[in-house]
């Protein structure tokens, strides 16, 4: 059984037909998408059409809620270009989608943690900046999940971590947006460093589960003028260089 985990395209169609691509290659079983899908500077319809098409198993993300929740003059420029761009048959379609879900016994499927779509689940933000969280604070945040493997996503970058209680908590990192900056609860920058599309997939062995983190080549740099036609020179640097 293999997997090929993705999440936060954030309108990044090229990125995310390249992800497609290179998993058909890989004769995956299933893709599943952790969220944050249409939010951003790039394409939003045309992922939402790509991915509706598909019917992949998807959970949302903190943009879905936010486009949802927040009334548009408290929306930071992503999720308003989204509220101003996508159809209300596409707006639909995100409001369905649950914030977390169970792919099988033995696998979760978050967006950030279990409890939360905001909180990082390997990476913990202090007044000094983005750190690696320990594993005591993953293990806080794992609560009772009782799985062996939670897919994780929102901070864009990839990791695996092993608990002591045998589950395995991955991160496949970003597929079209490879750094940001945030303020909450710290101003800090999250930076991949790569252009890279990036996803992993999930193998199932007699033994077990085990990841691989991939990265991806695609056309960054129509990627980035893209954005800056869009408005969003703030993305064309990150989709260039990985850096914000």
């Amino acid at each position: 059984m293999k997997i090929a985990v993705l999440y936060d395209i954030h309108g990044n169609v090229a990125a995310l037909d390249a992800v497609l691509a290179d998993a058909a290659s890989r004769q995956v079983n299933q893709i599943v998408n952790l969220g944050d899908i249409c939010s951003g500077g790039l394409f939003l319809r045309e992922t939402a059409d790509r991915l509706v098409s598909l019917n992949l198993p998807t959970n949302c993300g903190n943009h879905k809620r936010q486009l949802m929740d927040q009334p548009r003059g408290r929306m930071g420029p992503s999720d308003r270009h989204a509220a101003d761009t996508l159809l209300p048959e596409q707006l639909a379609w995100l409001a369905a989608l649950p914030p977390t879900m169970r792919l099988s016994d033995d696998v979760l499927l978050v967006h950030g943690t279990p409890d939360s779509d905001l909180t990082y689940f390997l990476e913990t933000v202090t007044e000094d900046g983005l750190r690696e969280a320990t594993r005591e604070e993953v293990e806080q945040r794992e609560g009772s999940a009782n799985t062996d493997v939670i897919l994780c996503g929102h901070t864009h970058l990839q990791r695996v971590l092993s608990l002591d209680d045998g589950c395995m908590i991955v991160n496949p990192g970003r597929v079209g947006l490879p750094a940001y900056d945030d303020d909450r609860p710290y101003a800090h920058l999250v930076e991949s460093g790569s252009p890279h599309a990036h996803y992993a997939v999930l193998s199932k062995q007699d033994d077990g589960w085990t990841a691989e983190l991939l990265s991806v080549e695609y056309d960054w740099e129509q990627a980035a003028r893209d954005a800056e036609i869009n408005g969003r020179l703030d993305r064309s640097r990150a989709l260039r260089t990985g850096r914000v």
